[in-house]
């Protein structure tokens, strides 16, 4: 009988609360008290997020942020800035002893990421995931140093025509996985790299090019050979029936249980509505 998984569309909310429901939902699974989970959100207003690791304020220039209107905050994941804004984003949270999930980071990866390769191709993109092994796949691949996320591929990358098209990171807490990410649908990288410090512009100009030769948005993909672009809701639906096909599982529509959304409400105001978690690095 197929596994039956909660699926959440939490629509648009904070950068704090975002955060926070994914790791309301992690601490829940982790007690037994929520289902395996996947969930699609998106953010009000435009934020740019950082990495669990990162130096905000060496990195990240938060006059530009003001200045533009951009929401900030720290992930509890790895990796690097990610500006969110037309996208999907996604989780998955799974017990790390649910059967099929493997017990290395990047073979973990490799499972969950099997649904956003298969939503890419449901929108008839030629998407595959290439394992970089040589050291000739990672030079291909790796950054310069800038911050921006999209330029630092994992063991794993979801690539069209060799460009990167999805930006995902994970960690693993209290037995729990969770994974999550974005689905680009349209890339502004000119404002990206505006709330990002760089040494001189010339430095800037040249980590921008570089980004944009190894990342790429869903409608600049589809644009170029001549098809529409793709809306939300189309977006949703491939990755929706996606995530179903690629983790083997009946997708169900669920909600945050009371528990969940007062854990959510809790997180959001303590740590990650607070600067002493955004810029404790």
């Amino acid at each position: 009988m197929t596994q039956e998984w909660r699926w959440i569309r939490s629509g648009y909310g904070s950068p704090a609360y975002n955060m926070a429901v994914d790791e309301a939902i992690l601490t829940a699974h982790g007690e037994g008290a929520a289902p395996p989970t996947v969930r699609f959100y998106g953010w009000n207003p435009p934020t740019l997020s950082i990495g669990y690791f990162q130096k905000a304020r060496e990195e990240i220039d938060f006059d530009a942020l003001e200045r533009e209107g951009i929401g900030f905050v720290r992930r509890a994941t790895g990796g690097r800035a990610v500006l969110h804004d037309k996208e999907l984003t996604y989780s998955i949270i799974v017990s790390e002893d649910y059967p099929g999930i493997p017990r290395s980071v990047t073979e973990a990866y490799r499972v969950l990421s099997e649904g956003l390769l298969l939503g890419f191709r449901k929108l008839g993109l030629a998407a595959d995931m290439v394992q970089l092994e040589s050291e000739e796949d990672k030079s291909k691949y790796e950054s310069m140093g800038s911050a921006a996320c999209f330029d630092s591929p994992s063991w794993y990358e979801l690539v069209v025509e060799g460009r990167k098209v999805a930006g995902s990171a994970q960690t693993r807490q209290k037995g729990v996985v969770l994974q999550h990410g974005s689905i680009l649908l349209d890339l502004d990288a000119d404002q990206l790299f505006r709330l990002l410090r760089f040494k001189n512009e010339r430095i800037m100009e040249r980590m921008k090019q570089q980004f944009l030769r190894k990342a790429v948005a869903i409608n600049d993909l589809l644009r170029s050979v001549g098809q529409p672009p793709a809306g939300l809701a189309q977006t949703e639906e491939a990755f929706l029936a996606g995530m179903a096909e690629g983790l083997g599982v009946k997708l169900v529509p669920g909600e945050l249980t009371t528990y969940e959304q007062e854990l959510a409400e809790q997180l959001a105001e303590e740590k990650y509505g607070n600067e002493e978690w955004n810029l404790r690095r």
